[in-house]
């Protein structure tokens, strides 16, 4: 068991783990009430963490080793660094009328931090999974996604839809969640045995927090204003021709998201019916609206997705995330997401100048649980 924030060893009185997650399809949609397709990722975060007395809470991150960080309850304050995290979600807890006590937690992931694939809402739900055990919380597996995403959005200051943390609560591998991000009802898509995934790091890092990501949640929320709806999830696809009486930016905006929808929901049926060059093809077909009409990807995303679609094994590839970086996804034949990295990854780098580093390339069997 790893330290507990430089005090003596003890055995942990609670562990608690979430996975990172990818997006298959169904990106910027969440925060319009739309609908998504996320997986599990096999990296995880892990906690162990056991109570205190007082109200202070300690925190040790693997990754910043000596660097312990410490707060006191009622007394969270934002420091842009990694403890905001820790504090982000006592400060949701005790909005929430939840009663703690101190706490020592150690942390330590193996997501990659700025990839897209969900590093902070999978330590904020295994922060909560902690808690839930340590102080006997009456939350389930929803709740703590709600909750997780308040971190985001009202203490760190990251205006991120849902997508991620029911991802990281509710994912399983082998399977998609199938998520309408409005009513928060989900269905599970078994993958298809035909096919693997291929999750590649492209190197150029992304942060929610960012202005960009804003910036284009605040144009799309304009396109619906004028649009006469409160989330473009209330327009179908069917409505595109509506879009023609807005000024050309935020019809772009809008159209990324009305075809996104629609790509969600044909995605799952193209799966669930083992129609893999149809995923394939919806894929690429995202990867070109978030790339034209939503503008987050950028010239060496392009070149990574360009690269893995050249592929004779993959049926598509995109970017996944919020974008302006981070990772991307492919759909691959079965038995080929190892073979298809060692022939991209190179010729990325010839490119770019930058190294993809492989995140997933097959089936994503989970690591086994922390003890």
């Amino acid at each position: 068991m790893p330290d507990l924030s430089g005090h003596p060893q003890t055995s942990a009185e609670a562990r608690a783990e979430a996975p990172g997650r990818v997006n298959l399809i169904g990106e910027h949609t969440d925060y319009h009430g739309g609908w998504v397709l996320p997986t599990v990722l096999p990296q995880t975060t892990r906690v162990w963490g056991r109570r205190l007395d007082g109200g202070e809470v300690r925190a040790t991150s693997a990754a910043f080793p000596g660097v312990p960080g410490r707060f006191s309850l009622g007394g969270e304050l934002l420091t842009n660094s990694w403890l905001d995290y820790v504090q982000g979600v006592t400060w949701v807890l005790g909005r929430s009328g939840v009663s703690l006590t101190g706490f020592d937690v150690t942390i330590d992931s193996s997501i990659p931090v700025g990839a897209g694939v969900s590093s902070s809402a999978a330590l904020a739900v295994s922060l909560l999974r902690l808690l839930r055990q340590l102080f006997a919380l009456p939350l389930d597996d929803v709740a703590i996604a709600k909750l997780a995403q308040l971190v985001e959005t009202d203490f760190v200051g990251a205006p991120v839809g849902i997508m991620d943390q029911m991802a990281c609560s509710l994912g399983r591998a082998g399977e998609a969640l199938f998520l309408d991000t409005h009513t928060l009802a989900f269905e599970r898509v078994p993958l298809p045995a035909g096919a693997e995934l291929l999750v590649l790091d492209s190197g150029v890092p992304h942060r929610h927090a960012d202005g960009q990501y804003a910036e284009r949640r605040h144009e799309s929320f304009a396109a619906a204003e004028l649009l006469g709806v409160v989330r473009l999830r209330d327009l179908p696809v069917r409505d595109l021709s509506k879009l023609a009486g807005l000024p050309p930016l935020l019809a772009r905006r809008a159209r990324h998201i009305l075809t996104e929808n629609q790509r969600v929901i044909d995605m799952v049926g193209a799966l669930r019916a083992g129609q893999l060059k149809r995923a394939g093809t919806l894929m690429n077909e995202s990867h070109v609206s978030m790339r034209d009409d939503y503008e987050v990807s950028t010239a060496d995303v392009d070149r990574l997705v360009s690269l893995a679609q050249a592929h004779p094994a993959v049926y598509g590839a995109r970017l996944t995330g919020g974008g302006f970086g981070g990772a991307i996804v492919g759909l691959v034949e079965a038995g080929q997401a190892g073979g298809v990295a060692r022939l991209v990854g190179p010729a990325y780098q010839r490119d770019t100048g930058r190294s993809a580093t492989v995140l997933l390339a097959g089936a994503a069997t989970m690591p086994p649980p922390v003890n």
